[in-house]
């Protein structure tokens, strides 16, 4: 099981993506959208205000019909973030985002945001894990010697 810093440094791109509290929804949205990402992190004068996500955007102004360009992410956006620590394990990740039906993560050190870890991340993870473990059985399995070393390399083991 992966430390949320080791899963971190496996992620193709390690930006966290950010807007301002007092941008537009549609310019959050845009952001999301050109990123290819579902969540940005809010700021307000340089310090961690919320977290705007499109479920937000669903919810907050296509339901209630307000207009995007003319609402602030402010106006949206969950000011209590839950977040995890660069210690913590990837199934302690999943376990907050299953309790708090949430999506998102962000991973705070020093009152600093260092990553965001979604849902379909951990997954993603998590059915590597499996791969691996499946791979290690059948090798066990079939006694070919072969099994999975450190960071999951495999090495030959000698038989005499």
């Amino acid at each position: 099981m992966a430390s949320v810093a080791q899963f971190l440094r496996s992620k193709v791109s390690q930006t966290v993506w950010t807007t301002e509290a007092s941008a537009s929804v549609y310019d959050a949205i845009a952001i999301m959208a050109y990123r290819k990402v579902g969540a940005l992190i809010v700021a307000h004068q340089g310090r961690l205000a919320g977290i705007v996500t499109e479920r937000d955007y669903a919810r907050k102004i296509v339901l209630m019909e307000r207009s995007s360009r003319d609402t602030p992410v402010r106006d949206i956006m969950s000011a209590e973030v839950r977040y995890v620590g660069p210690h913590q394990t990837t199934d302690e990740c999943m376990a907050v985002m299953t309790e708090h039906r949430i999506r998102y993560l962000p991973v705070i050190t020093a009152r600093q945001v260092i990553g965001m870890v979604s849902i379909g991340d951990l997954i993603k993870n998590q059915i590597a894990e499996q791969e691996l473990t499946i791979r290690q059985l059948e090798h066990y399995i079939h006694g070919d010697g072969f099994h999975a070393g450190r960071n999951g390399v495999q090495t030959q083991s000698a038989q005499l």
